[in-house]
């Protein structure tokens, strides 16, 4: 009842507060010098987060001539500029801020009409295309269960990037960027030729991003991008359009760590990573990527009322991220529990290593860091006989074993789709699509030796199956080839393929009258899933090589919405919708890596949501405030961790889970003055677990149940990771000169703690008392306190008048008062030790403190 009163209150408040400003917002005088502020200063990045170009607010001439008492209001234009939206996704985007507390999962992105989110997570990877801002700034956007006629999509809306080469216009646009971000530097160019004579127009695009270090010490960025698109216009009623586009990239990972890491070293973006080699910095987890993506488009046009979209695409290529492995040796990694000092504090016994690891944390690299010297040393004293080596009999090979190595994690996509759209406009006053998605997808899972450290061969064996003793054979990678040697670039450990297949129909209708407008739309999407091994697992030999089961999902949704135009410039609206989604692969498997197994009584996820709306389009404030209420029924959570007393790794399958997102949003973009503008938005969430989900816990290493339907008590605990509470001021001066100024208060808070549903057991509790500090300890959610930032940008273009070309500079320094103590997220461990709670604290991430974009830029 708390969290109610406290929404029913500010959805009040909200409403009062925007009604009187459409009040005196009534008149106003011309703004067509806003307009001037030079087109090229817009821009969006190419990852949920803000471009650091500047974004260009513009009055259109249609506001200016708009009339309140025309007979014919026209429909309310969703994909229409949104100052929440804007401000949650460049603005909050520092803190991790989610419109509307929801995963990526929810939001459906397409290129073409095509979409992009992969199948087996069910996110967006916005990398796929980095550095293309160009290339890809072309939106249509819908926001949350706002009608899309391409697409059904997810409840967090729908954005179609448009890459036809015709859409472009005869253009060109190179730029020089300097950043002290993920990357230091960047190239870009971009040409466009238009629509010829003869009927072609092409587009080319690319650019350069890199950074020997980064914001954070140890990391590194090497990252190239391409693009090209041409379209073939036949007739005016056909054309073909082709788009390649890709993003090779090469980064050193940052990390995160436990508070008392941070406190050691007096740095609050302490990375464990990286460690000194030959006294240059050498980082352990790097990501290496590259997935181009091609599709070729035919453009329909029968007549005036309908328009058709069929699409094929094809994205392939690489994906893996390096991390370190070890044997028989002790663990590598510098933050590894045993090696903190908090885990010496209290015991008498042990004041010398307290004392040891105190002083090493402070000021001794070899100690804080990756230790590679340690390897290297380590792997080339370590003389081994393997005996029957490669499965044969009576081979021995004899050689330097490595005790630690560095291995690559790939995951390597091939997804082919196939898609078609229709847009019939039936009459003025009603329109219908509909389309079919078909997509194959597959993913080809497995590990390789990346470096061997000064070592001559790595052994094919599963280390924790080996503690077991049992019989030989289960300790074996794969029974094919026992006691197989590999060495660089040989894949061992795992190796398989997850497979998806889907198909997607999906329909629409809109209705527009003077007054009402009203949409309905439903989908209907079948998802088959299995699992194919490429090895025979020791541990597993009956269900790990070759295909295993196929499972089967038919999901639904249907989705309606309702406008009321109380004037051209006021309206009311409302929405609803209720769907099923298939659980993702990546989420039904127990131990994918080594055998078949999925979890027991899986079902679809069932979402059900509301949002209604007020809304201002006046030439002197746009602006909107949403309430909204959503619920999560049958969602699946599934981790696996280290539990030291098995000496093994173990799956912990979180089911049932039920959550509430519910909260209010409101943004305005106020035009004070022919060149002073204001905006502000505001989002309030309550993001809660409504219901107490069951986990199971397995053995990793043979399936052995250790905990059935245990009971997690997770109701009414918060969704973590994120702010659920944030607000914005800001004021942006256009001054006819062609230069702009500007600056943005944040204020952003509710940040909870990701918990570990392990320490929410009656299990974990079973030896305390309510009135033990333990007790506290162990159950509380640790909430974050946020805090304010500020946020100053500015820009100048000059044409050059004999050519009309356009060169501008632009600047934005984000978090301008580098504030570095602002806790943004973390999370606790899923280790977790009952009789010592604090053995296995939590970890936190801080936001940046003050960076800055330089952006340099001419124009064609």
């Amino acid at each position: 009842m708390k969290h109610t009163r406290k929404l029913v209150l500010l959805i009040g408040l909200l409403f009062i507060s925007l009604s009187m400003q459409a009040q005196s917002g009534s008149g106003g005088q011309s703004l067509e010098t806003v307009a001037q502020a030079p087109q090229q200063a817009k821009g969006n990045d190419t990852i949920v987060k803000p471009s650091q170009e500047m974004k260009t607010a513009t009055i259109s001439s249609v506001d200016l001539e708009s009339d309140e008492d025309s007979q014919d209001i026209s429909a309310l234009l969703t994909s229409s500029r949104d100052a929440y939206v804007s401000a949650a996704s460049f603005t909050f985007g520092s803190a991790r801020y989610r419109i509307r507390g929801y995963d990526g999962k929810y939001s459906s992105v397409l290129i073409n009409g095509i979409p992009v989110n992969d199948l087996e997570t069910g996110m967006v990877y916005y990398s796929t295309w980095g550095g293309l801002n160009d290339a890809t700034r072309q939106t249509e956007v819908t926001n949350g269960l706002n009608p899309n006629r391409q697409y059904f999509g997810g409840i967090g809306g729908t954005t179609n990037i448009i890459t036809r080469a015709s859409s472009f216009g005869k253009t060109g646009r190179f730029s020089y960027s300097a950043t002290n971000r993920s990357y230091r530097n960047r190239l870009m160019g971009t040409y466009a030729t238009g629509m010829m004579d003869n009927g072609w127009a092409f587009v080319v695009s690319g650019s350069r991003r890199w950074a020997e270090e980064g914001y954070v010490e140890g990391t590194f960025y090497d990252a190239y991008a391409y693009f090209l698109a041409a379209e073939k216009k036949l007739n005016n009623q056909h054309s073909f359009s082709f788009t390649a586009l890709g993003a090779p990239i090469r980064s050193g990972r940052a990390g995160v760590a436990t508070q008392q890491a941070y406190e050691l070293t007096g740095n609050n973006y302490y990375n464990p990573n990286w460690g000194y080699q030959n006294g240059e910095k050498r980082n352990a987890r790097i990501n290496n990527y590259h997935q181009p993506m091609v599709m070729l488009n035919h453009h329909w046009t029968p007549s005036e009322k309908l328009k058709v979209n069929s699409g094929l695409s094809l994205l392939f290529g690489r994906g893996g991220s390096t991390a370190l492995n070890w044997v028989q040796s002790n663990d590598p990694r510098p933050d590894y529990y045993r090696y903190m000092p908090y885990y010496h504090d209290d015991n008498p016994y042990e004041t010398y290593w307290l004392n040891y690891f105190t002083e090493g944390w402070q000021n001794d690299p070899k100690i804080q860091q990756i230790n590679w010297d340690h390897f290297y040393f380590a792997n080339r004293k370590n003389l081994y006989a393997q005996q029957n080596a490669n499965g044969i009999e009576g081979n021995t090979i004899e050689g330097l074993r490595s005790k630690y190595i560095v291995e690559e994690r790939r995951n390597d996509v091939t997804n082919f789709q196939f898609s078609t759209n229709a847009n019939y406009t039936y009459s003025p006053n009603a329109t219908y699509s509909g389309g079919i998605k078909l997509t194959k997808y597959k993913t080809h899972q497995f590990k390789t030796i990346n470096d061997l450290l000064g070592g001559e061969f790595w052994i094919d064996t599963d280390q924790f199956a080996e503690t077991d003793g049992v019989d030989y054979t289960t300790e074996q990678n794969d029974l094919r080839t026992t006691n197989r040697l590999v060495k660089e670039g040989d894949v061992f450990g795992y190796d398989f393929y997850g497979n998806v297949n889907s198909a997607e129909v999906f329909g629409q209708a809109e209705y527009s009258f003077r007054k009402f407008d009203f949409f309905v739309a439903a989908n209907l999407m079948s998802t088959k899933f299995w699992r194919t091994g490429n090895m025979q697992n020791g541990r597993f030999p009956d269900n790990s090589l070759g295909d295993g089961a196929k499972n089967n999902f038919l999901d639904y949704g249907i989705k309606g919405g309702v406008t009321y135009k109380i004037t051209g410039r006021h309206y009311v609206t409302a929405n609803a919708a209720y769907l099923t989604q298939a659980p993702y692969f990546r989420d039904v498997y127990t131990s994918s890596r080594v055998n078949d197994n999925v979890i027991d009584n899986m079902g679809s996820e069932i979402i059900k949501s509301v949002d209604a709306s007020y809304i201002i389009r006046h030439p002197m404030i746009k602006s909107r405030i949403s309430a909204f209420y959503t619920t999560f029924s049958n969602q699946i959570w599934n981790r696996s961790y280290y539990i030291e007393d098995y000496r093994s790794y173990c799956n912990f399958v979180m089911q049932g889970i039920e959550k509430v997102h519910a909260g209010v949003e409101f943004g305005a973009d106020v035009n004070l003055s022919a060149t002073l503008q204001m905006n502000v938005a505001a989002g309030y969430g309550e993001y809660f677990y409504s219901d107490n989900p069951t986990v199971t816990i397995t053995r990793d290493n043979n399936s052995e149940l250790l905990a059935k339907d245990r009971l997690v008590y997770a109701k009414n605990y918060r969704v973590g990771g994120m702010p659920q509470t944030a607000a914005t001021l800001g004021f942006r001066y256009n001054h006819p000169k062609y230069w702009v100024v500007g600056c943005n208060g944040n204020y952003m808070t509710d940040i909870y703690m990701d918990f570990s549903p392990e320490r929410r057991t009656q299990e974990a509790l079973e030896n305390l008392i309510p009135s033990d500090p333990q007790w506290d300890i162990t159950i509380n959610q640790e909430k974050f306190e946020g805090g304010f930032t500020l946020d100053i940008y500015g820009g100048k273009s000059w044409r050059i008048n004999k050519t009309g070309h356009l060169i501008a500079v632009n600047l934005s320094i984000t978090n301008a008062l580098n504030k570095q103590n602002m806790v943004i997220g973390g999370f606790e461990q899923l280790r977790f030790d009952a009789a010592d709670v604090e053995a296995f604290p939590s970890k936190y991430f801080y936001m940046y403190g003050r960076n800055f974009f330089l952006n340099l830029s001419y124009r064609l």
